[in-house]
């Protein structure tokens, strides 16, 4: 019999390498990758033109999606997890030396329903205590869905991230929550700077207080296949999963990465969390899920808070 030939779309990581070299196979299926990532559309083209079967789409817009009744489902497959603290960037010479001065601040973000952007709003109000009312929240405008939002959000829009970061840099906007490193900050611009000095010593501090690698991104596809093949959530669960246990192993030889002391920071890493950060499946983040979940009702994204039984497919 010959198998289904389903399109998806996803981002280049260590633990996907196995399914774009071909390491992975499935019996029926037949998975045609599409290598892509977010600054190249990959969310607008699946949700608003349904131009592949499946993707590795952004957890804010799936929610969205699901608020708003789209033909898509997920499954608890995690791609994508970044904490909010090393994506925090400060001008310098604006007086902000903790989370706490960021109140009455006017903040950067690439999209106010970009994950990382609610993530780290959601973080700053509910881990430091400083009200994402209380912040001008400053964007380049283009989302991925279009949103309607509650009457107390103060947003402003720019024409692009190059007219941002120049307002970034002369200090007429004081900070930055954004999920790829500022083209200022790798130019080593001394005007900015991480938000705090030890990101990780702070990340590590949230690792432990809320015990979860923050989810950035999930698994979704067309409910419609799914209709014509059952099998196909099941089948997208267990070729992700091969994939990042196959891509793990890899970790063995101390020189796969071109990080120098890659594999001893893997076993620091094994020190500091008494379970797999990357694990998937729905019980095993119950508690990501639902605080995500909590952060998009909160911030006007989703009518309601969804629970993780009405996001996920939920598999044997």
């Amino acid at each position: 019999m010959a198998k289904t030939k389903i399109t998806l779309a996803l981002g280049s990581y260590d633990r996907h390498a196995p399914l774009l070299e071909g390491c992975i196979q499935h019996p029926q299926f037949d998975v045609q990758y599409v290598e892509l990532d977010p600054q190249q559309g990959r969310h607008e083209r699946f949700l608003q033109n349904f131009e592949f079967d499946a993707a590795e789409l952004s957890l804010s817009s799936y929610l969205i999606a699901i608020d708003r009744g789209m033909p898509v489902h997920a499954v608890p497959i995690f791609p994508r997890r970044l904490f909010s603290q090393s994506q925090m960037y400060k001008n310098v010479h604006c007086r902000i030396d903790s989370p706490m001065d960021l109140a009455d601040k006017r903040i950067a973000l690439s999209g106010y329903q970009n994950t990382l952007g609610v993530r780290a709003k959601g973080d700053l109000s509910h881990f430091y205590g400083v009200p994402r009312t209380t912040v001008t929240w400053i964007t380049p405008g283009k989302e991925v869905l279009d949103l309607e939002l509650p009457g107390d959000v103060k947003l402003e829009t720019r024409d692009s991230m190059d007219q941002i970061e120049a307002e970034f840099v002369q200090g007429k906007i004081h900070a930055m929550f954004v999920s790829r490193l500022p083209k200022v900050f790798r130019e080593g611009n001394q005007n900015v700077a991480r938000l705090f000095s030890d990101p990780q010593a702070e990340e590590e501090r949230y690792l432990e207080a809320e015990g979860y690698f923050p989810i950035m991104h999930v698994l979704a596809f067309r409910k419609q296949l799914a209709q014509r093949e059952p099998e196909l959530p099941k089948a997208l669960y267990d070729i992700f999963e091969q994939a990042r246990l196959q891509a793990l192993k890899r970790w063995a030889d101390p020189n796969w990465s071109m990080v120098m002391w890659g594999r001893r920071e893997l076993e620091r890493q094994e020190t500091l969390c008494n379970f797999d950060p990357w694990r998937n499946g729905l019980e095993a983040n119950r508690k990501n899920i639902e605080r995500f979940a909590l952060y998009s009702y909160e911030q006007g994204l989703t009518k309601r808070q969804l629970t993780p039984e009405e996001l996920f497919v939920v598999i044997e």
